[in-house]
């Protein structure tokens, strides 16, 4: 090769190895494999496998041999350098993006910080450091707004086969992304003296999370919620506010789990049946909507959390709780009145009994005896005059 083409080649090979982060080996064998590409140009009928290439890694010079016999044509021509360039510039952008790719491996299931760069039909293009990733519709938070130069954090879920080779695929509806967010957020989780058991999500919506510590004297909700919920409120925060979280803790009594996983309903009582996985669950009528949720999704959540079908039904306060007369001893209008009562709150202390008010004829009468009592006291005792 001339001069400057050795200058331009070792230039080229100091660049890629030290800035590109490939192996300067891996572009010395794709340069030879290129020159061989470039030589069957003007030779179409040889046997590629009797054919050799020497390089020197030092000076950029290669030279063509058939076994053993020098056969590098005088002058190897400007056709063949830049056919060899176009290969070579080729062969390096597939070694990079292998060299990428294999570093993405290894952070798989991990999160990173990235930048949404584009909008591809349904999918959007997000910049997550040294390459693209892609996040599909169904990784996406239904109800989340993006926008060009938006920065988001996502969660690295796998490598496809695409259309251009291998993909790295984005997400922010996985569970793996709260998982990592949490890590990030909370230090006792990420040094793991508080384990995460379980997560389910309905992305955009409510997700819940059971909790545990590993470690005596810390308190696993309270480690992921924070003072004042400050810890929580970033994770929340990163949902753009849209997904509320309710951090549970985790216990080996199903029954207990269960629970736990139905908050924030109270005063539950649960009954379980372990062999066929299910339990039926009573509430008080007041906590009847908060047991099951908006749509059902309390419930929902609780029964993927505990891996039991939850069935619940509200609970009448029972009937002892305010004394009712006889039924014989009540009229139709006195048992309505019964029935109802326990409905309302009974806030006031009951008022002292009062005696009856007499009937208008019994006062009337009481007043004509006084006006009476008085007259005849009056026809006794004359007054001077």
């Amino acid at each position: 090769m001339p001069a400057i083409q050795r200058s331009e080649f070792a230039l080229a090979l100091n660049q890629v190895a030290n800035e590109r982060g490939i192996d300067p080996q891996i572009v010395v064998e794709t340069v030879k494999n290129a020159i061989i590409a470039a030589f069957r140009k003007d030779h179409p009928d040889i046997d590629p496998e009797e054919y050799s290439v020497t390089l020197d890694e030092n000076t950029g010079e290669a030279r063509v041999f058939h076994k053993k016999d020098d056969v590098t044509p005088p002058g190897f021509g400007r056709i063949a350098a830049q056919t060899a360039k176009q290969v070579i510039l080729q062969k390096i952008r597939e070694k990079e993006k292998e060299a990428i790719i294999s570093d993405y491996k290894v952070r798989m299931g991990t999160i990173v910080n990235g930048m949404v760069l584009r909008f591809a039909g349904p999918n959007i293009i997000v910049d997550i450091g040294k390459t693209e990733g892609i996040m599909p519709a169904e990784e996406q938070i239904p109800n989340e707004k993006y926008h060009l130069n938006q920065r988001i954090a996502v969660y690295l879920s796998e490598i496809r086969e695409g259309l251009k080779g291998e993909e790295i695929i984005v997400s922010r509806a996985s569970n793996g992304l709260l998982e990592g967010l949490l890590k990030r957020e909370v230090p006792e989780v990420a040094q793991g003296s508080v384990e995460i058991k379980e997560i389910v999500r309905e992305p955009g919506n409510r997700a819940k999370i059971a909790v545990v510590s590993t470690q005596a004297g810390i308190d696993p909700v309270g480690s992921c919620v924070g003072q004042k919920g400050v810890r929580v409120q970033a994770v929340i925060q990163e949902f753009q506010g849209l997904e509320k979280i309710d951090i549970i803790q985790w216990t080996e009594s199903i029954r207990d789990y269960i629970i736990q996983a139905l908050s924030p309903a109270k005063n539950i009582n649960v009954e379980v049946n372990e062999e066929e996985k299910t339990a039926k669950v009573k509430v008080p009528q007041d906590d009847l909507s908060l047991a099951i949720g908006k749509d059902g999704q309390n419930v929902r959540l609780a029964s993927k959390l505990t891996g039991y079908k939850i069935e619940i039904e509200g609970e009448e306060m029972p009937e002892t709780a305010i004394p009712a007369p006889a039924a014989e001893e009540v009229s139709k209008t006195e048992k309505t009145a019964v029935e109802i009562e326990p409905e309302k709150p009974a806030t006031k202390t009951p008022a002292k009994a009062k005696a009856p008010k007499p009937k208008v004829s019994e006062a009337v009468e009481k007043i004509k005896t006084t006006g009476d009592k008085i007259e005849s006291q009056g026809e006794e005792n004359p007054k001077n005059e």
